[in-house]
């Protein structure tokens, strides 16, 4: 993968602060959760089915599909089931001052993060709309945000309550050496995935879904949840087929994507649970299928196009 280019100015790096203070409330959105003895979460067996549907209707009006056509592409951030226990390491700090990055690892993110503000910049304008970028905060094991405290355990995550993405590079290492997942564009497609629930925080969707999922039964609430994950993957896709075209081709090869495709399925609610507990619970999925979520990455990849990514009306994930 070649990501040269501008690095973003919306990096807040705490990796050197040497305290936490307390959570601030809210719902943590949507993330890559290492297992670490099993995840909650639920789908509907067979297909979505009509109550979600109607669901899905109440939340975006008569026709639920309407919205994703008039904004190119629609979603929700959602709150997941609760996090597994974190590794056991030293704490760390709330917000800091932002700082430049001077690493290898952190310029790539702070690169992928430009590209997402530039990629995403482009498609809100084609909508009449202003896209509002957001920060990526780089930490170690543990810090504040305004959705409670975050850990490295959790995975990248995307708190809709200060519109910032988390992120313990550490993660980068999980994905490599655990997920076999090696490579930058797997890292840039974990990356444009929690940028994917800013996409879906700033159309307006993700109050409203996560209001519902409050008064849905779990079951019924991670059906909802998986769509929304899978609309990320998509729009992770979408990211970057126009990404590559505005660098002429030369930013993916079929190597990347093989990769990217790789680490979709890698951490997919199936592929999780069978390594952690050595058994499939299809109740339990927050996130989707292995399959799922390399095909919903596909589908934003070789379309570019962010009306594609409907997850919500789609028959079959």
């Amino acid at each position: 993968m070649q990501m040269d280019g501008d690095q973003s100015s919306n990096i807040e790096d705490r990796r050197s602060d040497d305290s936490m203070g307390g959570g601030m409330g809210g719902g943590m959105g949507g993330g890559f959760p290492i297992p670490m003895g099993g995840g909650g979460g639920g789908l509907f067996k067979g297909g979505f089915g009509l109550v979600a549907f109607v669901v899905i209707a109440m939340i975006m009006g008569a026709d639920p599909g309407a919205i994703l056509n008039d904004i190119a592409g629609g979603g929700a951030s959602y709150s997941p089931a609760p996090s597994p226990p974190p590794r056991s390491a030293p704490s760390q700090s709330g917000p800091s001052a932002s700082a430049p990055t001077t690493d290898a690892e952190s310029q790539f993110v702070s690169r992928v993060l430009k590209s997402t503000e530039d990629v995403w910049g482009d498609i809100f304008r084609e909508m009449g709309r202003q896209y509002r970028e957001p920060k990526l905060v780089l930490f170690r094991d543990a810090t504040r945000t305004e959705c409670g405290v975050g850990q490295a355990a959790m995975g990248p995550f995307y708190c809709p309550a200060d519109q910032r993405v988390y992120l313990d590079l550490g993660f980068f290492d999980e994905l490599a050496r655990r997920f076999r997942a090696p490579g930058q564009f797997p890292q840039a497609y974990v990356i444009s995935h929690e940028i994917g629930h800013h996409v879906q925080k700033l159309l307006g969707i993700s109050d409203k879904v996560q209001q519902m999922r409050q008064s849905m039964s779990r079951r019924d609430g991670n059906a909802l949840s998986v769509r929304t994950e899978l609309q990320a993957d998509c729009f992770a896709g979408v990211w970057a087929n126009r990404a590559d075209k505005q660098r002429g081709g030369r930013m993916i090869d079929d190597k990347d994507v093989d990769q990217a495709l790789a680490a979709a399925s890698a951490i997919g609610d199936d592929a999780l649970q069978r390594q952690a507990q050595g058994r499939v619970v299809p109740d339990s999925f927050t996130h989707g299928t292995s399959a799922q979520r390399a095909r919903w990455f596909r589908k934003g990849l070789d379309t570019g196009d962010p009306r594609q990514c409907d997850t919500f009306r789609a028959q079959q994930l």
